[in-house]
């Protein structure tokens, strides 16, 4: 108070607060636009596994679960987030070549972390070693992926809402991460606690939630497709894009 000042010196004002009733319709308008939704259900389809395995129930598991040691777990986590940090530039670079392709991509990290999940899950524990990197990798594209979400947000929202529906895309993540964590907890305290067997319990909860998630995508960019087809913009079916592609390259 004594020393800053507020702003620079002749710098314009600041605009004023928004109004509740602005603030009830920024947030009316961005939830109505099915990009949004569709941006919500793709962040809490691809955040949630991997978010919870890497911060409360994935060292327990590999320890109590799999049979590691405290110092082998850590490596584990350490290799998921050098894993993502490699995934993280290659989704970036697939999303800004094939913006309208972004709902495959998020489908294909569902499809993909619930399958090996489900390798991991049948598979009498310890797993062999190389199976449980491999689901750590394809945990590590968890992360990036779930930024698809806040991606739809931005592309399909004008600009004075942009901050309104990233807001919204961000609780699907963090929500159906919580319900995760506290659901594998109830399953282990009522399955005789850390063992593996009720590892291999708890872990179930997962597939309705990826279940869910994968149709809302579907049903949502459907919707989403039709805005923009009634907006001038026609999204062709993958097999057309494919065959477009291809004619290109041929062409060349």
């Amino acid at each position: 108070l004594a020393v800053f000042r507020d702003r620079p010196p002749g710098s314009p004002a600041p605009a004023p607060a928004s109004s509740p009733r602005e603030v009830v319709d920024g947030l009316t308008g961005a939830w109505a636009h099915p990009g949004t939704r569709l941006g919500l259900w793709s962040h809490a389809g691809t955040q949630f596994s991997g978010l919870v395995f890497a911060l409360l129930w994935g060292v327990p598991y590999l320890v109590a679960g799999q049979g590691m040691t405290p110092t082998g777990a850590s490596v584990m986590l350490t290799v998921l987030v050098l894993a993502g940090a490699v995934v993280g530039p290659m989704f970036g670079e697939f999303t800004a070549r094939h913006p309208l392709r972004r709902s495959w991509l998020v489908l294909s990290v569902i499809g993909a972390t619930a399958l090996v999940w489900t390798v991991v899950l049948l598979v009498p524990p310890p797993a062999p070693l190389w199976l449980l990197v491999l689901l750590v990798v394809v945990l590590a594209a968890n992360g990036p992926c779930s930024a698809v979400g806040f991606d739809y947000a931005r592309t399909f929202n004008p600009a004075h809402r942009r901050g309104t529906a990233v807001g919204i895309v961000n609780v699907g993540g963090f929500t159906a991460s919580l319900t995760t964590t506290l659901l594998v907890g109830l399953v282990l305290s009522v399955s005789g606690g850390y063992t593996p067997e009720a590892f291999r319990l708890a872990w179930l909860v997962q597939f309705p939630i990826w279940a869910l998630t994968a149709v809302a995508v579907v049903l949502a960019r459907r919707k989403a497709r039709r805005v923009m087809a009634a907006e001038g913009t026609v999204v062709p079916p993958l097999r057309e894009a494919l065959r477009r592609n291809r004619r290109r390259r041929q062409a060349r």
